[in-house]
């Protein structure tokens, strides 16, 4: 997920303790560098990097990286590198598709019978690998029209079940703004879902805040909380005091990870993941492999070797904490699962 220019409304105010945390976010490579004592000579490329998709990282998650430690694999998903400015043949700007599947400003319908809404393009923190970092924020919010649009699309068919707020991060709103969506949305009768997609249990815990909760639990329709969690590392008790008040405001906890080349490629620490998450009430959900962005080939983990991670995976675990492999293709009907005589081999 990540963030463009906010628009208007998106930050309004500055009162509560988890909007504070979020301006004072860190969004100077020099000063997470100096932070975490890194080698200077990693800044310029990190500066170059930053002009095409800036930094910004809570300072609580920078809290959690080992110092004097550039492989850290927190520190690997938020810092920009110079190989993000490299082309690389395969990868492009919208991997999975998403301008295809327009229905309406802001609003996306790629699979039957659900609808995702791009909230916002804010996030708490911009990771570095994120698919949509060159997604056309500015013209496709659905908060430009007051929800209207977003409203009078979902309405216009009624075989959508489930509305998915996304973006960006839909939690970079304010409680004010996911009500107002959310009171237009019960109107609809054929939706019995609300999914959110958010990083912010993860990297600013302080968003799952009295308000959040009270807005949360007062839905009467199905509420469905889907993570972005990499590394056992981000998960810690503040995360865990967040997923159980998700889980006692009646979400349903899911969890989606993204293989990433230096993160989490091994069975050991893809393992680890499963175990925390499900520590905390959170079942892992899916294991994305790279979607194929512009700027993001660097952490790209052959599909071949995210099979056997996976095999071996399914040996160590038992079945409930093994997510699905998948990988997502522009036009499918669905996420795409990933099986041994499908996957891609490098070697040709």
């Amino acid at each position: 997920m990540i963030a463009a220019t906010p628009l208007p409304g998106q930050f309004e105010s500055r009162s509560s303790s988890w909007q504070q945390e979020l301006a004072a976010a860190i969004t100077d490579p020099r000063e997470l560098c100096e932070l975490l004592d890194l080698d200077p000579a990693l800044i310029d490329g990190a500066l170059a990097s930053a002009r095409d998709f800036p930094l910004r990282v809570p300072r609580n998650f920078a809290a959690k990286m080992r110092k004097a430690d550039p492989r850290d694999p927190l520190l690997l998903q938020v810092l920009p590198v110079l190989a993000e400015r490299v082309a690389t043949k395969g990868f492009t700007r919208d991997p999975v598709g998403d301008l295809e599947s327009r229905a309406a400003a802001g609003v996306l319908h790629k699979y039957e019978g659900r609808a995702l809404v791009i909230a916002t393009g804010a996030c708490a923190v911009h990771c570095r690998y994120c698919f949509r970092r060159h997604f056309p924020y500015a013209s496709e919010s659905a908060l430009q029209s007051g929800w209207a649009q977003a409203i009078a699309a979902i309405r216009a068919d009624t075989t959508i079940s489930e509305v998915i707020l996304s973006g960006g991060d839909p939690l970079s709103l304010s409680d004010r703004r996911l009500r107002q969506f959310t009171d237009q949305l019960l109107s609809l009768t054929h939706v019995r879902r609300l999914r959110l997609h958010t990083r912010y249990p993860i990297v600013l815990p302080s968003r799952i805040d009295h308000g959040l909760l009270n807005w949360l639990g007062s839905l009467p329709i199905q509420r469905v909380v889907v993570l972005h969690a990499n590394h056992a590392r981000e998960i810690d008790i503040d995360v865990a005091r967040a997923c159980r008040d998700l889980a006692e405001a009646g979400a349903t906890l899911l969890n989606q990870t993204v293989l990433l080349a230096g993160v989490n490629d091994s069975a050991a620490t893809l393992a680890e993941l499963s175990e925390a998450l499900f520590a905390v009430g959170v079942l892992p959900y899916y294991l994305h492999v790279l979607d194929k962005v512009q700027g993001a080939a660097h952490f790209d983990v052959p599909e071949a070797r995210a099979v056997e991670l996976h095999e071996t995976l399914a040996g160590r675990l038992p079945g409930y904490l093994v997510p699905r492999l998948v990988r997502e293709v522009a036009g499918a009907p669905a996420k795409m699962p990933i099986r041994a005589q499908e996957a891609t081999d490098p070697r040709g």
